[in-house]
């Protein structure tokens, strides 16, 4: 321990271990600036002797505003901790501060103490002391700003102060953007105090979230009465989708953030900024969680249902291959047919690649861009072809004795089944960055980024497949209305062809709901961000099931 040189206070530096193998410890040091540490010694005696408190109190705010304009000077712990003890003391013996002057001076030492510099001089090197600077800082602060007698804001750099009383007519305070409301059971001033970086300093317990605020103080003369107050915060980080948020407030009891009389209020079309509802005033922000949502069981639901239908699919495939030449003897069955097997093909590949790609974190980057691009061209390739389908059968329906040649059926599907997703696919490619991750798609989920409604590559995939779902339904009711109205005497020489015509309406007025309604509720997944709850969660578990076990047959 050696005295500090040209400072106030002493230097330590422990040595552990045995006499033989010591280690020298990082050094603490307490060294507090001169004029600080006379400042400190004023405010300790502010209220003792000569003098009237108030004035007294004057001058020592005005000499704490002078020393931490020069941040440099004041860059350490002791000297943090020595400032903020000036707070706490003044804010203990003082009762009010009329002079405006003094007011200036106590918010602009206080938004000095938060300047982005000093960052590191909030928390001691050495775990030690019970309670954080922060913690005291704030209140302490409050503790002033709820004795002033302010009757305008004050905005420094740091520290923005708002007031308002029960015979505005407005009933809000905005301190950096941030909305507070406060309209009903209040009786006279109303201060909102907003502090910058100071979210950065008070502890957080809770490593499963992080705060996304600044933190924002709201008091009134008369804090018994029940209130409510709306905070409407700007994000400090957009909120991720499907990323819980949580409203607190600082509760000095547990020494952390609560949640307790608050609650979000969520914002479906707005990610940037939050709406917290409390029901008591106090020091408030916002906690974001660090992880998505999880739903129970969806993985093992997803993955066993995607096994099942790689197998089945895989079988399907083995018998269409087996049983093709005795099954497809006319035009109607071999277009059914070839659908069906390029329709089960697209499918296994891209259901292979969602399998390989559930575990994205595990992925290198490289490996998750190959298993989106294959999962968007396959899926959309998959409802390309189910439209061919649709239209051939719509067309079949509306034209019952017109038939098409397999040549040109085969360019035709050929050219939608396929040519038309590679297009998409390739373009929404190269127009967001080269595929690049964020922008083509997310390392978070493997698959293509949501920015919201009609914002993000997604919708190269949504926007087709929901013009295509629209078409088999339209085909459906087309269908359901010629099998209801077919003709009672037709020609005996198409009797065959016009009974295989039949079967396959049939089948497409079964198999076009089940597209149609699955579908509908893969919008919904999009849609739903997970915070909303229940019905969000049943919306993904019925896409889930319906869709995992999805098998073609047949």
């Amino acid at each position: 321990m050696i005295n500090c040189i040209n400072a106030d206070g002493k230097r330590l530096r422990q040595c552990t271990g045995t006499e033989m193998k010591g280690k020298w410890e990082e050094e603490s040091s307490d060294c507090v600036n001169w004029e600080l540490s006379s400042v400190l010694q004023s405010a300790n005696i502010v209220d003792i002797g000569l003098g009237i408190l108030d004035e007294n109190a004057a001058l020592v705010f005005s000499r704490l505003e002078n020393v931490t304009n020069n941040t440099n000077t004041i860059n350490s712990y002791a000297n943090m901790n020595a400032s903020v003890q000036v707070l706490s003391t003044l804010g203990n013996k003082l009762n009010n501060i009329n002079n405006d002057s003094t007011v200036n001076d106590v918010l602009e030492s206080s938004s000095n103490l938060l300047e982005k510099s000093l960052q590191n001089s909030w928390t001691r090197k050495t775990n030690e002391g019970n309670l954080s600077l922060a913690e005291i800082y704030l209140s302490s602060v409050e503790k002033l700003i709820k004795v002033t007698n302010l009757t305008e804001g004050k905005k420094k750099t740091n520290i923005e102060v708002e007031t308002f009383n029960n015979t505005d007519s407005r009933c809000t305070n905005i301190v950096f953007n941030v909305t507070v409301k406060l309209c009903d059971g209040i009786k006279g001033v109303v201060k909102t105090a907003g502090f910058q970086q100071l979210q950065l300093y008070l502890p957080h317990k809770n490593d499963t979230d992080q705060l996304n605020s600044i933190v924002v103080s709201t008091t009134t003369e008369e804090e018994e009465n029940p209130v409510e107050v709306r905070i409407k915060f700007p994000l400090i980080s957009p909120r991720p989708r499907n990323v819980m948020m949580r409203c607190v407030y600082w509760d000095n009891k547990t020494r952390d953030w609560s949640s307790e009389g608050c609650r979000w209020e969520h914002s479906s079309n707005n990610d940037t900024e939050g709406e917290c509802i409390c029901n008591h005033l106090s020091s408030f922000a916002i906690l974001m969680a660090k992880y998505p949502v999880e739903i129970p069981g969806m993985n093992e639901i997803t993955i066993v249902g995607l096994s099942i239908s790689v197998l089945s699919l895989i079988l399907s495939l083995l018998i269409e291959l087996t049983v093709w030449s005795a099954v497809v003897k006319t035009h109607t069955l071999y277009l059914r047919h070839t659908a069906h097997v390029n329709i089960s093909l697209c499918l296994l590949v891209a259901d292979c690649c969602f399998l390989a790609s559930s575990e994205p974190s595990e992925l290198p980057l490289i490996w998750c861009q190959t298993f989106v691009v294959l999962k968007h061209f396959c899926y959309l390739a998959m409802f390309f072809w189910m439209l061919c389908l649709s239209i051939t059968l719509l067309h079949q329906a509306v034209f019952l004795f017109h038939s098409v040649s397999k040549k040109n059926y085969l360019r035709f599907s050929l050219v939608l089944g396929y040519v038309c997703p590679l297009l998409i696919v390739t373009i929404t490619f190269l127009t967001n960055k080269g595929g690049a991750e964020g922008a083509y798609f997310t390392h978070d989920t493997c698959w293509l980024v949501y920015s919201g409604l009609l914002q993000g590559s997604i919708h190269t995939f949504l926007i087709p497949v929901g013009i295509i779902v629209f078409v088999n339904v339209f085909s459906m009711l087309v269908v359901i209305m010629k099998l209801l109205n077919h003709p009672k005497n037709a020609d005996k020489s198409q009797e065959n062809e016009k009974a295989a015509a039949k079967t396959v309406m049939r089948s497409v007025v079964l198999l076009t709901p089940i597209f149609g309604i699955t579908w509908v509720f893969g919008f919904g997944v999009t849609l739903l961000d997970l915070t909303y709850g229940n019905l969000a969660y049943a919306v993904n578990y019925a896409f889930t099931l319906l869709n995992a076990f999805q098998v073609w047959s047949i």
